[in-house]
């Protein structure tokens, strides 16, 4: 049993209150200190751990490398950042180096032994999506949505596989995501093309989400809103959002903001192996890319994803677009929960939850990350 004294914690229900907290694989009380005391700094805020759904790699590694070895590496680097679970996200790649990916994904989460942050399933960025809004991804390994294939993967990962993101508007879509819906795996819809009304069938067919909302899909026009209108119209969906101010302006963070109800707001990294690199040359999914302070591009400029982390994007919610503290952490933490179907056990500090926790100074750095109980990452002396 562990426990921490006298500090301010983001009690669920409660907001942020001078509380203590007892814990061992799950949060056994709040308001009370039993076990062994842990020492934090007096500015110390504990938080929910942050989930990200939407992440590749991290520390020179990426879920597409199929090892154990890089997997542990993703696991423990984005420790580091407050992150305490995530989806082990692939990219579009040769069908046969998918369904590697998604095995080597299974076979981890069967023998990991906790030493970094928890994946909670595989989330496959592909290869069902459109040629117009394929960003960084390989055209000639795109392919139409199709049960069949699919099958494949979702067979090859053991059934771990939570999260897909596709264009609703390919032929074979519809049917696809009433199939995924079934089986309880989340539709985020993204890299598309598709139209308002392609988004509302497929919203109709069982999908709940929008893949980095902005970036790689059709956008707002006043006689076609597109899937970026739709996003905003559209209270039901979750919006996932890139908050490195790189990917998407501070304008547009406000305009979504405004736009979407604060529990459908949801905070990713889309972070590559480049995440914790020094600037320089890199690659994802087989293509060559540029790592600069704030961002990865590929070589022609089309950008490709973030070098800013999870509690870096916390913060630029609240420091650059003032949304509330209680907020901004909701967003990296029990709205995920929610979208993937886990908000009984993760995404909020209550008795009977994980004690999936982060640990954050005023301003935004992590002293501590701390899964299922375990210090995973403790900055307390750097």
């Amino acid at each position: 049993m562990k426990c921490i004294k006298d500090v301010n914690i983001y009690v669920e229900g409660k907001g942020v209150v001078k509380t203590s907290l007892t814990f061992d694989k799950q949060i056994e009380e709040i308001g009370k200190a039993a076990g062994d005391a842990i020492a934090l700094p007096q500015d110390a805020i504990v938080v929910p751990g942050f989930i990200d759904q939407h992440v590749h790699g991290a520390g020179g590694a990426e879920a597409g490398d199929c090892s154990l070895s890089a997997l542990e590496q993703i696991a423990e680097t984005l420790a580091k950042s407050g992150t305490s679970a995530f989806l082990a996200t692939t990219v579009t790649q040769k069908e046969e180096d998918i369904l590697s990916a998604c095995s080597c994904i299974a076979e981890y989460m069967e023998q990991e032994n906790g030493t970094g942050a928890e994946i909670l399933g595989a989330h496959l960025e592909g290869p069902f999506l459109s040629s117009k809004y394929k960003g960084a991804m390989k055209e000639e390994y795109l392919l139409s949505p199709d049960v069949a294939t699919f099958d494949k993967m979702y067979r090859a990962s053991n059934g771990t596989i939570k999260m897909i993101t596709l264009a609703p508007e390919k032929d074979g879509s519809e049917a696809l995501i009433a199939y995924l819906k079934e089986k309880g795996i989340v539709v985020s819809l993204g890299h598309t093309a598709a139209t308002h009304t392609d988004i509302i069938n497929a919203v109709n067919a069982g999908a709940q989400c929008i893949t980095h909302t902005y970036n790689a899909q059709s956008p707002l026009h006043h006689r076609e809103i597109g899937t970026l209108g739709s996003a905003l119209l559209l209270d039901e969906l979750y919006c996932e959002l890139i908050a490195d101010t790189v990917h998407v302006s501070i304008p547009a963070m406000k305009l979504l903001v405004k736009n979407k109800p604060k529990d459908k707001l949801i905070l990713i990294t889309d972070a590559l192996r480049a995440q914790g690199l020094p600037e320089g040359l890199s690659d994802t999914g087989g293509l060559p890319v540029t790592i600069t302070k704030d961002c990865v591009r590929l070589l022609d400029g089309t950008l490709a994803g973030t070098v800013i982390p999870m509690n870096g994007m916390v913060r630029n919610m609240v420091e650059k677009i003032g949304v509330p503290f209680e907020t901004a952490i909701d967003y990296a933490t029990i709205n995920p929960a929610r979208n993937l179907g886990l908000e009984k056990t993760k995404g909020s500090i209550a008795v009977g939850k994980d004690a999936d926790l982060t640990v954050l100074s005023a301003d935004f750095k992590v002293y501590m990350t701390i899964r299922g109980g375990k210090i995973i990452y403790d900055g307390r002396s750097e």
